[in-house]
């Protein structure tokens, strides 16, 4: 097998030599390169041909930002962006321009605490080197074909949806869960709603620690619905989308005639948190058919075993298609269980919702 070539962007020289030792602990990963901004980025880049490119984001001459329009732009890179949590801003920056994944670091650059971030490292790079490339742009087979006429629509239906919102008797709430990809692919959605609906949106979306609250400030600035990363004892409510926190799983019981939103710890069987199949499942049990589960872009199989549960009470499952798929690995699982009943590009994932909820 031929190792993995890697070029590693970043202007600290200790964090440089200790990302290098982490992946060079990896058998066939080989770092090729290094570069301390993005102008020497590129030249690296351009030279070296490196299957994959770890980077930071502030950096002298040219900054993180720059060079990764420039390879989003001109090449077909995968990027992982390698950053502290007092960027969080910035990091969702960086995925919304196309930086695959991140990596929290400690605040310190020089600090001996990198070192704890080895497993997390390695464990995406070698998730995307394993995943397709350019997954999902080829070839897609659609449950339903997206017409001119569809195209020309508004993403969260025609005109007439747009001066008054009829009461649904059908949903209650719409529950999100994604991973790589997936902030970008949440804003995209939640800022195609043109109007805030009487139905709750509840979102798990991969994400360490100390991520989760500026992600959902940052949903919330785009949103006609009020979003807020969940709080344990929070009330599930219309109008409102709440994110669960990172490192944590979000579940729900009724108290008192309402919907509570409960925040718990994982499980030691949980492989990925927030966890998309608790989150689903609790949900499940709940709201049986009033509720719609929706599986966008991300590695791995979670929320495969939730969309069962889903189908088993009676509620409509949606799975994002392998075409706007950056990551067609969650959405091909949830398919493969045959449960799912729509299958659809990014754009067309509103209306379906307002579709299923009788607002179109």
């Amino acid at each position: 097998m031929s190792k993995i070539r890697v070029v590693v962007v970043d202007d600290s020289a200790f964090s440089r030599r200790t990302i290098t030792k982490m992946l060079e602990g990896v058998r066939n990963i080989e770092v090729v390169g290094y570069a301390t901004n993005g102008e020497e980025g590129i030249h690296r880049i351009i030279s070296l041909k490196p299957d994959l490119v770890t980077l930071d984001l502030e950096m002298p001459k040219m900054d993180g930002f720059t060079l990764l329009r420039i390879l989003t732009t001109r090449f077909s890179i995968p990027v992982i962006v390698i950053s502290a949590l007092s960027g969080a801003d910035k990091v969702f920056k960086a995925l919304e321009l196309g930086a695959l994944d991140f990596v929290l670091k400690p605040s310190s650059g020089a600090s001996p605490d990198l070192l704890n971030i080895a497993d997390d490292l390695q464990n995406k790079v070698l998730q995307v080197i394993n995943m397709k490339p350019k997954a999902g742009r080829h070839g897609v087979h659609l449950e339903e074909t997206e017409t001119e006429s569809d195209k020309r629509k508004s993403l969260s239906g025609d005109t007439t949806s747009k001066t008054k919102v009829k009461e649904s008797t059908v949903i209650d709430i719409v529950a999100i869960g994604s991973s790589t990809g997936g902030p970008p692919a949440l804003q995209s959605i939640f800022s195609s709603f043109e109007q805030k609906y009487p139905f709750a949106v509840v979102v798990s979306q991969h994400m360490p620690a100390g991520f989760t609250k500026a992600f959902a400030e940052r949903l919330n600035r785009t949103s006609p619905f009020d979003v807020k990363e969940a709080e344990d004892g929070d009330l599930v409510l219309p109008g409102h989308i709440l994110i669960a926190p990172g490192g944590k799983n979000l579940t729900f019981e009724v108290c008192g005639g309402q919907v509570t939103a409960r925040i718990i710890s994982p499980s030691d069987t949980d492989r990925y948190v927030p966890s998309v199949d608790v989150m689903l499942e609790s949900c499940a049990g709940i709201y049986r058919k009033r509720m719609v589960a929706v599986v966008l872009t991300g590695m791995g199989n979670d929320g495969s075993k939730g969309v069962r549960t889903v189908n088993q009470h009676g509620g409509f499952v949606i799975a994002e298609s392998e075409e706007s798929s950056v990551v067609y690995g969650m959405p091909r699982e949830a398919v493969a269980t045959g449960v799912v009943d729509r299958v659809v590009p990014l754009s067309r994932v509103v209306r379906e919702i307002l579709i299923k909820g009788e607002y179109l």
